[in-house]
């Protein structure tokens, strides 16, 4: 197995003495390079503290994440920051799409943000692989959840990160837009190479990924 992400003994409590939540507590996990993992677990599981803490959203108690055998956390500061816009896109289910910038403004941002040349035709190939190239110039006020959701998604992979990690990503979408938009992150693990890792509380999508992990009481129990 070709690992791009590996946890060792992962530790993030909450609380103090006595009312202490071991949300991720010890745990180790691999992801394979190039595949469409899904994290499940029932609510307060710690299934999504454990996805912010592979994304550098939060800071671990203890414990290391590795990203293509790089230490995510010895790095601080800027560093960090710099890493995490590189290796990792991210897919959130409100969408997070600026209001005042349009489509196309709002892809290309975390291009800006890394300092990255913004390549045209590499952005509209992205827009167009996933339906949305006639929306580029429409701001998100106007456009459905399955557009702004399919936004989201060019956002995340135009900058071609190592990763992409999504939380929940078709939670407020209907059951026909989920499809659509889990059809579109299927094709996008295949077409672009990329390795996806989900949250999700939903067994049907959960059945789409080709592997399957299981989160329980902070460890990984399957």
């Amino acid at each position: 197995m070709s690992s791009i992400v590996k946890v060792e003994n992962l530790v993030k409590y909450y609380g103090t003495e006595g009312n202490i939540v071991k949300a991720v507590d010890h745990t180790d996990l691999e992801i394979e390079r190039g595949k469409f993992t899904a994290i499940i677990g029932r609510s307060g599981s710690g299934k999504s503290t454990l996805l912010h803490l592979l994304g550098g959203l939060d800071v671990p108690d203890s414990g290391k994440v590795f990203i293509e055998e790089k230490d995510m956390y010895a790095l601080r500061g800027d560093a960090l920051a710099a890493f995490r816009r590189e290796k990792i896109g991210f897919i959130f289910q409100d969408f997070n799409l600026i209001p005042s910038l349009t489509v196309w403004e709002n892809v290309v941002l975390p291009l800006g943000l890394a300092g990255k040349k913004v390549k045209e035709n590499d952005v509209s190939d992205v827009l167009k692989n996933i339906g949305i190239d006639d929306k580029k110039n429409a701001l998100p006020s106007t456009l459905s959840g399955g557009q702004k959701q399919r936004c989201a998604i060019a956002r995340a992979l135009v900058s071609s990160p190592a990763i992409i990690l999504a939380d929940e990503p078709t939670g407020n979408l209907d059951s026909q837009t989920e499809r659509e938009v889990m059809g579109i992150l299927k094709k996008c693990v295949r077409d672009y190479g990329q390795t996806l890792i989900m949250i999700t509380h939903d067994e049907g999508i959960a059945q789409m990924a080709d592997v399957v992990v299981m989160i329980e009481d902070g460890k990984v129990v399957k």
